[in-house]
């Protein structure tokens, strides 16, 4: 994303509208794998956006900490949190069906469930490495979408955001485990943006499923840790938060299905 806060969507350009409120004002949106920078920095702007949010992570005490930040940053905004197993699927339903029966309807669900795994040469590859990122990466896609679909295709404004990386398009030797898990993730959350399409029949699509595609993602602690890093095609973890929002100021057949680049294209 520039610093015009420009989303590019293929070869499309658009501007993501930084006004507070907006189609978000008392809208539910669940986040999953609120806990890191990413999560943090979503929690902060959804709220400020006028969002219910419902945040998810499997560490108690870093959640806890970003649900106290995100509410103690816009006082009023309705921030909780739940510690979930999103590697249960059972669990995940749970939470899906208790967030729904809590606030009355979900809009909106934010994975941001991360993880890497590398080698230097392709030979060197662990297919240890593969059977952890196939669990963070790609059964976490699989439960949520399978948990809240029915809730969003009921919002009439739902969407399922998926944070993936443009190594899923072009595979690096030393990335085949992480960039597989990517592509996976991404092939799983365009196939619930079909099913979001049949839905809606000759209307269209009522929920939308899309992709978030990053190089990389930086944050402040990284830079304060590193000062003559360059970090070059990095997203801030704010831009990707603010692109986060700007999906619903969208149609929902305009987003389904698509991915939109926050950096270019490889």
């Amino acid at each position: 994303m520039s610093e015009h806060g420009e989303l590019r969507e293929g070869a499309k350009t658009m501007s993501t509208p930084t006004t507070n409120g907006g189609r978000l004002d008392g809208a539910v949106v669940a986040v999953a794998g609120a806990a890191g920078p990413a999560g943090r920095a979503a929690l902060l702007r959804l709220a400020e956006a006028g969002a219910t949010v419902v945040a998810a992570d499997a560490d108690p005490a870093r959640l806890a900490e970003a649900v106290d930040a995100a509410r103690y940053a816009h006082g009023g905004a309705t921030v909780t949190g739940d510690t979930v197993d999103l590697l249960d699927l059972e669990a995940t339903r749970s939470w899906a069906d208790r967030t729904e029966k809590e606030f009355g309807r979900i809009d909106g669900l934010v994975h941001l469930v991360g993880g890497w795994r590398g080698s230097a040469t392709f030979a060197e590859t662990d297919l240890g490495d593969w059977a952890k990122l196939e669990k963070l990466l790609v059964r976490t896609v699989q439960h949520t979408s399978l948990a809240f679909e029915g809730a969003l295709k009921r919002s009439g404004n739902g969407r399922y955001l998926l944070t993936s990386a443009a190594g899923a398009s072009k595979p690096t030797a030393g990335n085949a485990a992480y960039a597989a898990s990517k592509a996976a993730a991404e092939a799983w959350t365009l196939a619930l943006g079909d099913a979001f399409r049949k839905a809606g029949g000759e209307s269209g699509p009522a929920a939308a499923a899309a992709i978030l595609v990053i190089k990389a993602l930086v944050h402040d602690q990284m830079r304060a840790e590193r000062p003559n890093a360059k970090f070059a095609g990095f997203t801030d973890v704010k831009d990707l938060a603010q692109a986060i929002v700007g999906v619903w100021d969208r149609p929902a057949t305009e987003v389904n299905g698509t991915r939109l680049w926050l950096t270019p294209e490889p």
